[in-house]
C-alpha cells in the first residue's frame, strides 16, 4: 500500500530539513514524497533538492496559498493514501506511517484516519506547549466547534477523488471545510486513534494571534452556513474557548 505525503513550503530553510528527516526515517518505505513549494526567496528550494533521491517530485511555482499548494500536490499523488507534512512538523516518532498503512490494510472499508497532536516550541521541540486531545467523530459535531487536527488525517485518495478537494473559497480555513464536508455532509468511514501523531510548532498562520484564530473561527461559521449544518454561534465558540484552554493544560500520557 503506496502512501503519498505531500509537504507544502514557502521560505521554509529554518525546519524543512528537519521535516524531510522526519519523513525519511519512518520505518515504513512504500511512500510517494511530493514536495511543493511556492518559489521561495530562501534557501528552502536548495534544502529540498539536496533530498531529491528521496522524492517523488518537486514542483516549485507561484501559487494562490497553501491550500492551492495542497491541491496540486493531491492532483498528482498516485498513493492509494494521502496525508500532509507540514515543512515545520515532525512525526512524533518513526512508526506513524507503519501504523497508518497497518490501520488501513485492516480496515478496507474505511476512508480516514486520525489521531492527535502536539503544539511545542518552535527552537525545541520537546517543549510541548499544548497538546490538541480529538476524540471520536460524532454526527453534528463540526456545528459544536469541532474538527479533528488536519496534520493527522489521512484519508483514501479516491475519497478526494469522490467529494473534491481543498475549497479554495475559504482561504484560511480549507482544511475545517474540507474535513467536514467529508464526514458531515458525505459521511465517510473513520477511525480515531487516542495517541500523538504530529509535533507541530508553534507560530503557523492559523493560531498567529487573537484576530486570526477570531478571523479563523468566523470562517468556520460560514463554512457551516454554506453547508446548512445548523449551528449556535454562543454554543460553537464557548466551545471552542473551552477546548483551547484545556489543551494548555492536557498532557498525553507517556
Amino acid at each position: 500500500m503506496k502512501i503519498s505525503i505531500i509537504t507544502v513550503s514557502y521560505n521554509s530553510e529554518s525546519f524543512i530539513e528537519n521535516c524531510i528527516n522526519s519523513l525519511i526515517n519512518q520505518s515504513y518505505k512504500n511512500i510517494e514524497y511530493i514536495v511543493v513549494d511556492g518559489l521561495s526567496t530562501d534557501n528552502t528550494l536548495k534544502i529540498i533538492k539536496k533530498y531529491s533521491k528521496y522524492t517523488s517530485a518537486i514542483i516549485s511555482e507561484p501559487d494562490e496559498g497553501i491550500y492551492d499548494a495542497m491541491n496540486k500536490g493531491i492532483k498528482i499523488a498516485k498513493g492509494e493514501i494521502i496525508g500532509f507534512l507540514h515543512s515545520d512538523d515532525l512525526y512524533i516518532n518513526n512508526n506513524v506511517l507503519s501504523k497508518v498503512a497497518d490501520i488501513f490494510r485492516e480496515n478496507p472499508s474505511l476512508d480516514a484516519c486520525y489521531a492527535d497532536l502536539m503544539y511545542v516550541k518552535q527552537t525545541d521541540t520537546s517543549r510541548i506547549v499544548r497538546y490538541w486531545k480529538s476524540n471520536k467523530f460524532i454526527l453534528g459535531s463540526f456545528s459544536k466547534g469541532w474538527s479533528p487536527p488536519h496534520p493527522t488525517f489521512f484519508v483514501r485518495r479516491s475519497v478526494y477523488e469522490r467529494f473534491g478537494n481543498f475549497n479554495l473559497n475559504y482561504p484560511i480555513v480549507s482544511d475545517v471545510e474540507l474535513m467536514m464536508r467529508f464526514l458531515e455532509i458525505n459521511k465517510i468511514q473513520t477511525l480515531y486513534l487516542n495517541e500523538v501523531w504530529i509535533k507541530m510548532r508553534m507560530g503557523g498562520l492559523s493560531n498567529k494571534n487573537f484576530k486570526s484564530i477570531l478571523e479563523q473561527n468566523f470562517d468556520v461559521l460560514r463554512a457551516l452556513r454554506n453547508h446548512h449544518l445548523n449551528n449556535n454561534i454562543i454554543i460553537f465558540f464557548i466551545n471552542k474557548i473551552a477546548s483551547r484552554l484545556k489543551q494548555f493544560f492536557q498532557r498525553p500520557n507517556s
